[in-house]
């Protein structure tokens, strides 16, 4: 499938995909997780660009966060550090958890070539006067970036862009859709990258490219699948070496709840006359994040559901190292997995790893306990 290498590849290269966009004369934003408004970078003409961390070593950013934060601070913190990033026009970091709040002050004092745009949400998101907060940030954050731009950022400019993501975010519904009906067809490691090189490129090709992968699915006869189907939840499950551990022991990824893949897909934009203001609304609206305020712990109904909806033989949570927002979800959530007598394993990762043998060991028994 054309389409789906064309994918692995940006997924794969995202420094050479930034070379690309800055060739082609476009100013390029950063956008760390989680939820930031990147509509508004689309809007103002210029490019959002994911900022996930990366399989590297951390070093010198050791010495702005301890060694106990989680390895996207840390990772994204150190490529900055080294001069990786310096071509990029600003940053947008949100203040959605503890370590994340420490942020923008490491940024701006290690890496004073790119300014940082923090991105603030009410933390009671749910009624009419946290709508209007995160309305009044992103608000702010519009004009940080009208001054990088160098022009105003129209309200048409927003709801066009806003119509970009929300076809982008059905398309990968549809996709992760496509591919869970055909177990064995589409490698996990291959569903991941999919997803992920669109946070390196421009949305609508993304969208185009994903449309077509997903046409080729639908029409290609479904493989006979004899292995297990899960549903991954976590912020991040991208480490092709994880995955490759799940294709080796026919472990099919049918559906997820993971931050950065489908929690963002499932919540398309409100069309408001105030298009700010349905962004807002959206971010009001996400369930199933641990980031985000969600005191009856929706995201543990949530995962019951999505794990029977796709038959799902059991659940495995990839779970960031020294990530406390995801510990603390981890007990109430296993609990309502537990009760729905859904196995599950827990897997914790780190983007510094360079030995996975634990993984594979834990994976290994777990296959062998569901099979």
């Amino acid at each position: 499938m054309r389409e789906l290498e064309l994918l692995k590849t940006i997924a794969a290269s995202p420094k050479a995909q930034l070379e690309k966009t800055l060739a082609e004369g476009k100013k390029v934003i950063g956008v760390m997780p989680y939820f930031c408004p990147e509509e508004l970078v689309y809007a103002a003409g210029m490019a959002p660009f994911g900022l996930w961390g990366a399989e590297m070593q951390a070093n010198e950013s050791k010495r702005y966060f301890p060694a106990f934060i989680c390895s996207i601070l840390h990772t994204t913190l150190e490529m900055g550090l080294r001069g990786e990033l310096n071509a990029l026009s600003g940053i947008m970091i949100p203040i959605s958890c503890d370590s994340l709040k420490g942020m923008g002050a490491n940024w701006q004092y290690g890496v004073k070539t790119v300014p940082v745009i923090n991105v603030a949400y009410a933390q009671n998101r749910k009624i009419a006067a946290g709508d209007e907060f995160s309305r009044s940030q992103m608000m702010k954050v519009k004009g940080e970036l009208e001054e990088i731009c160098g022009h105003a950022i129209t309200n048409e400019d927003i709801a066009a862009a806003v119509a970009v993501y929300n076809e982008n975010r059905a398309a990968i519904c549809a996709f992760t859709e496509a591919v869970g009906a055909k177990p064995g067809l589409i490698s996990a490691a291959d569903r991941s990258a999919a997803i992920k090189a669109g946070y390196f490129m421009d949305r609508k090709e993304h969208t185009d490219l994903l449309t077509a992968l997903t046409e080729s699915i639908n029409a290609a006869p479904a493989p006979v699948w004899k292995g297990l189907k899960v549903v991954t939840t976590g912020i991040i499950a991208d480490s092709p070496e994880l995955l490759k551990i799940f294709d080796e022991n026919g472990i099919a990824v049918v559906a997820d709840q993971i931050a950065q893949e489908s929690v963002d897909a499932r919540y398309p934009t409100p069309v408001t006359e105030d298009p700010v203001l349905g962004m807002a609304q959206r971010y009001g609206r996400i369930e199933g994040c641990s980031v985000l305020y969600d005191p009856v712990k929706e995201r543990g109904h949530q995962l019951v559901d999505i794990a029977k909806a796709n038959g799902a033989d059991g659940i495995i949570w990839v779970m960031t190292k020294f990530c406390d927002p995801e510990e603390f979800d981890y007990v109430p959530v296993k609990r309502m997995v537990d009760a729905a007598g859904i196995p599950l394993l827990a897997i914790e990762v780190d983007q510094q790893m360079v030995n996975f043998e634990q993984a594979r060991n834990a994976v290994l028994t777990f296959a062998e306990m569901l099979g």
